[in-house]
């Protein structure tokens, strides 16, 4: 399996799996690991103790509660460069071709062009969905396709929580902030809510998180 092409299955190997679980749930303990792989707490820290040799994972000393500080296995760098970020590399030499022959107003355009054409996609998918859970859930479902490991779930105040785990255009996003305000309005017209950032990859965040609630 190549370096950026990691996907997850149910016959992937374990340390593939555990690579998965630490980067769509964050830092877990070797115990619950090995819940989730169906073994023991210490088969599964075997397991991280090999994913730390090979620079991907690390364990940190954490308090939790009474008592000794508790090993939390945390991705490294390493582990999160696993996961794919879309051509990132000519993405950003494209960006910054455009920004230095063209200007800021040509990037600005680019975006402008890119969010309709997201936005057009989006609405398509969406004919027939009713109800804002279900136009979500189904948002949720065409970020993963995308590659942003998405995921929905509802709060007990009735409001909708949308998680992408991983932004497969990182590189380009960091690189032009436009992209992350451009997101942010094609979820609040697609979905005709209300959707605030709560979460965020670019100020150092795990993942992506958007709370959203009826207008």
């Amino acid at each position: 399996m190549s370096r950026n092409d990691l996907e997850y299955s149910a016959s992937s190997s374990p340390a593939d799996r555990l690579l998965h679980l630490l980067k769509t749930r964050g830092p877990q303990l070797a115990s619950d690991a090995g819940e989730y792989l169906g073994t023991t707490g210490e088969a599964a820290r075997q397991q991280l103790v090999k994913l730390a040799a090979s620079g991907l994972a690390e364990a940190k000393a954490e308090v939790r509660g009474v008592g000794r500080p508790t090993q939390v296995w945390h991705l490294t760098a390493a582990g999160h460069a696993r996961f794919p970020d879309t051509h990132s590399e000519l993405t950003v030499q494209l960006l910054q071709t455009v920004r230095e022959t063209f200007g800021e107003d040509a990037i600005e355009r680019l975006i402008d062009v890119r969010e309709r054409q997201t936005q057009a996609l989006y609405e398509r998918e969406m004919q027939g969905v009713v109800g804002l859970k279900a136009r979500v859930e189904r948002l949720a479902q065409l970020r993963s396709r995308e590659g942003y490991m998405a995921q929905c779930s509802e709060q007990p105040d009735g409001a909708l929580i949308l998680v992408e785990n991983h932004c497969p255009i990182c590189a380009a996003a960091t690189a032009c902030q436009g992209f992350c305000r451009a997101e942010l309005q094609v979820f609040e017209q697609v979905l005709q809510a209300k959707v605030e950032r709560v979460e965020h990859i670019q100020l150092g965040a795990r993942r992506c998180a958007y709370r959203i609630a009826a207008r």
